[in-house]
């Protein structure tokens, strides 16, 4: 593995060898090999959460399809060998400008999904974002990747942020290295293919889901090894472990965008880097800027929220334009390759982050998937930064560069 990490997370825990990399690479070398395997190892309603998007899944058509189109122009002559790709963001030095984003219920997909990812991101030495929405504590996911942890918030906006500021708290004493606010889930929309699959409401299997569970024996031992997916973070306030409970409980105290006051009185709270998620023009992330935000993080929910929202990678290039030299830039949704991870560079990216493709390759591969794809994007990304001759991420932003679709704002 690209492990530049002094001490592992988990010295107990085998890193797999060369010979089982290499081994799982024929057998998925791409994410796309990763997404084909992926249902026939989980139950049908885990794939269908994992894979879905809102409504008809056109954001996500969208977001890849915009991916494609941006071309770099390649330079040759110049590069002796693969280059390094090791970056530094918010003063923390990382092996890769590649990162896991915050994914809510990894553990539906995968049990035990969210630790698996923090423990390979620790061994890679790679930003590792937990949601306040997934299957791990925030104590022990730092645990897990104690340098490279980062954490994001939903708005919790019940009894003036109780909650919200005793999550920051709880962040400050495990050394979080950035903390995260997601701005752009004013409401929870549609997913038709989860709901069709019964995750519309309550998570209360019926006699199809219970079948798809029997039928996938790999997915079966993971949740006797790991226990039943829970929102373990949330489910500290509701004073229980019931999924449905911490549910109703989560539903009637948080929700809504957080307003530009609101930001502040949480930049003011927190004492260390933060970024806000979900930012798509650049005046909202001069906004941000001004309040003393140290990153943006450009996103548009992973195509989760609602297909009319332009591409991520679109709107790129006008806020790095608007705050590229002012604040730290962050891309996801959509990234599905090193390749993509080097078209985010080269339009002023700092780093681009992954989500669905971490949820494939546990599904594809189980406890293995998020090592194997860790170091699949990092082979790719110096593989692509070296064919267009980039002696270094940064270097990428020199290269020319179609890109049909960039919003003008």
């Amino acid at each position: 593995m690209h492990d530049i990490t002094a001490k592992p997370a988990n010295p107990s825990a085998a890193t797999m060898s060369k010979l089982e990399r290499d081994k799982n690479h024929r057998r998925f070398p791409t994410t796309a090999w990763m997404r084909r395997q992926a249902p026939k190892n989980v139950p049908f309603f885990a794939y269908e959460y994992c894979d879905t998007g809102a409504g008809n899944d056109g954001g996500i058509a969208d977001n890849w399809s915009a991916f494609d189109k941006v071309k770099v122009v390649p330079r040759y002559g110049i590069m002796p060998s693969l280059p390094p790709v090791d970056c530094e963001l918010f003063g923390t030095k990382y092996s890769a400008p590649i990162g896991m984003a915050p994914m809510g219920g990894p553990s539906l997909v995968w049990p035990g999904a969210d630790l698996l990812m923090a423990r390979a991101a620790q061994r890679a030495r790679i930003p590792y974002t937990l949601s306040v929405a997934g299957g791990a504590t925030i104590e022990d996911a730092a645990a897990a990747a104690p340098d490279v942890f980062w954490l994001q918030l939903y708005r919790f906006w019940h009894d003036d942020h109780k909650i919200g500021f005793d999550l920051v708290r709880r962040a400050q004493a495990v050394n979080c290295k950035v903390l995260t606010l997601t701005l752009d889930v004013p409401v929870r929309t549609t997913r038709s293919r989860e709901t069709y699959a019964g995750l519309a409401g309550e998570f209360k299997p019926n006699a199809r889901m219970i079948y798809e569970m029997l039928i996938r024996p790999r997915w079966l031992m993971a949740l006797l090894r790991n226990g039943y997916p829970r929102f373990a973070t949330i489910s500290h306030y509701a004073n229980s472990t019931n999924t449905n409970e911490v549910i109703k409980y989560a539903r009637q105290r948080m929700g809504g965008a957080f307003s530009w006051e609101e930001v502040k009185r949480y930049r003011d709270a927190w004492k260390g880097p933060m970024t806000v998620k979900g930012i798509m023009h650049p005046e909202d992330a001069e906004k941000a800027v001004a309040l003393g935000i140290d990153g943006i993080w450009v996103s548009n929910h992973g195509g989760r929220q609602i297909e009319a929202l332009p591409a991520s990678v679109d709107c790129l290039p006008g806020i790095v334009a608007a705050v590229g030299g002012k604040a730290t830039v962050l891309l996801d949704s959509g990234v599905r390759s090193g390749s993509d991870v080097m078209r985010a560079l080269a339009l002023g990216a700092d780093a681009a982050f992954a989500g669905k493709s971490f949820l494939w390759a546990v599904a594809a591969l189980g406890d293995e998937g998020p090592d194997q794809l860790v170091s699949l994007y990092i082979d790719e990304l110096r593989a692509s930064l070296g064919q267009i001759g980039a002696h270094t991420p940064k270097d990428a932003r020199n290269a020319k560069i179609l890109h049909p679709g960039a919003i003008k704002f």
